[in-house]
């Protein structure tokens, strides 16, 4: 019998109706940080000409990035090997959720001066570092709610919810703070006071929609786990990869095929909307409209790709959602100065496959992990990911260095595109020489 059969998925007692609501509504609730901070508000607001140069920003943004995920790789297998090991996944979640509020809320001291452009960098730093720790918890939790019958639907939902999620606080934001001349509570655009109190908006929301996921979901009792060093948790992870290329080769490939085509999905929303600024003149305002019709199509397409995932397999959805995105960015590239209607279709396109590409990649790896070893395999996914996370962010600093000369131009911000490309095209080729799951539940 294949691993799916027998591992994780197959326990009894998963996949009720309240458990996958609640798990969901995690990423509902964590969303304000990858779509309004990191994506659509603050991210954009740190690159604005309030900071210093375009392509100084922009640059800066893709180091601070870089390193971060750097440090991701570092801190991930420590610390979730010692979720597994303890069974305090939703109790190490819960605390790491807190602290992304907290980190979020902060960012209301970003002042929009050049002298406050590194506080925002790190403090930004910090927190995809607590959110790619947390989604390690998160993603280890599904085998308590999903089936190797829904597991694909399951995963689009958790993708979809989250992407919604964040159509419903850009809008919140948006028109509380950001659109109105005096929003809520006498808040302007004066000193970048309207951005900022939107950053203590994402805080509170992650505080109050995460609640259901803790109330409904609960650590598994286990006897008490001994402590480990730092230098023995490293010697585990590498015992576990090499007994994973013994035991588990297909497992080992696609975690290195997706750590390459996951860090330029990630790319694509980190600069999407710095290059919609940047290189097509997109307001503030405008990035926000945009923002909001993107999480909407990310999330419908989301959704409905989970049935695809199920139906066909989830490398099939990968692999064709790939090269969608590939092609969409190339034609962003070789249109860029035909002005921001080009930005609009194609970029919109471009969320149609993003989502189902991330959810068909989590789904894959939840249909391979045995039981008992969630933590371990996610950890390691994350790990892979945040190994190769420099690629995206530096080759799209490197592309827009090379495009300043060729060009001689002093904005060569689009030319970032074809980095990108480039980290989705390896990351497809990888996926090829991996063997699907279709078949296996």
């Amino acid at each position: 019998m294949s691993t799916a059969q027998n591992g994780a998925l197959a326990q009894p007692g998963r996949g009720s109706k309240r458990q996958v609501v609640a798990w969901a509504m995690w990423d509902w609730g964590t969303q304000p940080f990858q779509t309004v901070i990191t994506t659509f508000v603050f991210s954009v607001y740190l690159t604005s000409p309030a900071f210093g140069e375009t392509n100084f920003t922009s640059q800066s943004l893709s180091l601070s990035t870089a390193l971060a995920g750097l440090l991701v790789a570092l801190l991930a297998p420590v610390l979730g090997q010692n979720s597994d090991r303890t069974g305090h996944t939703v109790r190490n979640l819960r605390w790491l959720t807190w602290a992304l509020a907290v980190i979020s809320g902060l960012l209301f001291f970003v002042r929009p001066h050049p002298n406050y452009l590194w506080l925002g960098l790190i403090m930004l730093g910090v927190g995809s570092i607590i959110a790619e720790i947390a989604n390690v918890n998160y993603y280890s939790l599904i085998d308590r709610v999903a089936t190797p019958a829904n597991v694909g639907r399951v995963s689009g939902f958790g993708w979809g919810m989250g992407y919604l999620g964040g159509i419903v606080v850009l809008l919140l934001l948006y028109f509380a703070f950001i659109q109105p001349q005096v929003g809520l509570f006498g808040v302007s655009n004066a000193d970048g006071l309207d951005i900022r109190v939107s950053m203590l908006g994402c805080a509170l929301w992650t505080v109050v929609f995460t609640l259901p996921t803790f109330l409904a979901l609960r650590d598994e009792p286990r006897p008490a786990a001994p402590r480990i060093g730092v230098a023995r948790s490293y010697a585990l992870l590498w015992d576990s990869i090499k007994r994973l290329w013994r035991t588990q080769r297909n497992t080992a490939y696609f975690l290195i095929a997706s750590a390459l085509f996951r860090d330029g999905l990630s790319g694509v929303f980190t600069f999407g909307a710095v290059i919609a600024a940047g290189t097509f003149g997109f307001t503030g305002a405008q990035v926000i409209v945009f923002g909001a019709a993107a999480n909407i199509i990310a999330g419908l397409a989301t959704i409905a790709s989970g049935w695809l995932d199920d139906r066909f397999g989830p490398k099939r959805v990968i692999i064709g959602s790939l090269g969608a995105l590939v092609a969409l960015c190339v034609a962003i590239f070789a249109l860029h100065d035909r002005g921001p209607q080009v930005f609009w279709v194609c970029g919109l396109l471009l969320c149609a496959f993003v989502g189902p590409a991330q959810s068909a990649s989590r789904s894959f790896l939840a249909r391979l992990i045995p039981e008992g070893q969630s933590g371990e395999i996610f950890g390691l996914y994350a790990t892979t990911g945040r190994a190769v996370s420099f690629l995206a962010p530096s080759a799209f600093g490197l592309a827009i260095g090379l495009g300043a000369l060729v060009t001689g131009q002093a904005n060569t911000q689009y030319w970032g595109i074809l980095g990108i490309v480039a980290v989705l095209l390896l990351g497809a080729l990888a996926m090829l020489g991996v063997k699907d799951v279709r078949g296996t539940h």
